[in-house]
């Protein structure tokens, strides 16, 4: 695919902002007097401006998913990745993305803050993907087809060569999500992106990471692609704090794969237990770190759980998912307590 064919004209003419340290060829020493950013120059640990180009995360993050650096960009929470590959590509008021309802919500807002048409092709009753309905909608307008693999809210991992054959057959540019890949036993296409030039893919450090509160998104691509996002990114959307906490904690390897086998028994224990209550009618199979069931009334038992102190998720407004709660995976004394209260109702 010519990726410079379908990125909007004025982001090729464009030049990016260039930022004072950018401006700035050589080694920084530590003890170099800067003079050049307007900052305070009263050392408080956060009176410089965080390093703009991310290099030491970056280089961290290139050898954990063994990609180049030149790949990869960072983004304040996956959904400025999102945001900047529709800016990139599609122009407001004329292109078009295709999005698998019920998916991930913020797909839809992005489009349509940007000015976007979203074409929402409903995934079957299995919530499988229709492929063949996607592929005849190719056009030279429909520029994004964004796929969330474990989706969320249904928790199911798509079919591997669904997803090849979409990124090999669409016309576009196909955006995998990968925020829950950690907890699924299908792998990462992350290394797709080294054989199809057309995809992205985006992965977080909000949930096997524990890193939520510090709102960091990954984005794998190949070079070209990397190049435009980055040209028209926000300087210094990683803050000195959110890099700092990610440094430490992307240290701790072990730690997190423990974690994510916790979460895998709780949710491989919990199930039998749902499947007692007769006022769950379904248990979805899910490769998530979280489980999709479908109730008999699921504002009443949302309410019910709520009255507890147990916050859950109601779905019950997305396309199939009718009287379905989504409930995270939480700790082994936090789902204790969830299977007490929803015996005791």
């Amino acid at each position: 695919m010519n990726i410079d064919a379908i990125v909007r004209d004025n982001v090729k003419k464009m030049f990016p902002y260039s930022s004072a340290r950018d401006d700035f060829e050589g080694v920084l020493e530590r003890d170099s007097i800067y003079l050049d950013a307007n900052e305070s120059p009263f050392d408080n640990g956060l009176n410089r401006y965080p390093d703009n180009k991310h290099i030491e995360l970056k280089n961290l993050v290139s050898n954990i998913k063994n990609v180049n650096v030149n790949q990869l960009i960072l983004g304040n929470g996956t959904d400025e990745i999102l945001d900047l590959i529709v800016r990139v590509f599609c122009n407001p008021n004329q292109d078009k993305i295709i999005t698998l309802p019920p998916t991930y919500g913020m797909y839809d807002v992005i489009a349509k803050t940007n000015g976007i048409e979203n074409i929402e092709i409903q995934l079957k009753d299995d919530f499988s993907i229709d492929v063949n309905k996607i592929l005849e909608l190719n056009s030279p307008k429909t520029k994004i087809l964004f796929l969330c693999s474990p989706n969320n809210p249904t928790g199911n991992s798509f079919d591997i060569k669904d997803l090849t054959d979409l990124i090999n057959g669409f016309k576009g540019i196909v955006v995998v999500d990968e925020a829950y890949i950690d907890f699924s036993s299908k792998p990462s296409l992350i290394s797709l992106i080294n054989v199809s030039n057309n995809i992205i893919i985006t992965q977080t450090m909000s949930k096997a990471y524990g890193m939520a509160g510090i709102r960091l998104g990954m984005g794998f691509s190949n070079e070209k692609i990397i190049h435009y996002l980055n040209k028209i990114k926000l300087p210094y959307n990683i803050n000195i704090l959110s890099e700092r906490k990610a440094l430490k904690e992307l240290g701790k390897a072990d730690e997190v794969k423990k974690n994510i086998s916790l979460v895998l028994a709780q949710r491989k224990l919990l199930i039998p237990f749902l499947e007692k209550l007769d006022f769950i009618k379904k248990i979805y199979k899910s490769e998530a770190n979280f489980l999709l069931i479908k109730v008999d009334n699921a504002n009443r038992r949302y309410n019910q759980l709520l009255d507890k102190g147990i916050v859950v998720r109601d779905r019950s407004n997305e396309p199939l998912c009718k009287n379905c709660l989504r409930i995270t995976i939480g700790t082994k004394n936090e789902n204790n307590i969830l299977i007490k209260t929803l015996n005791e109702l």
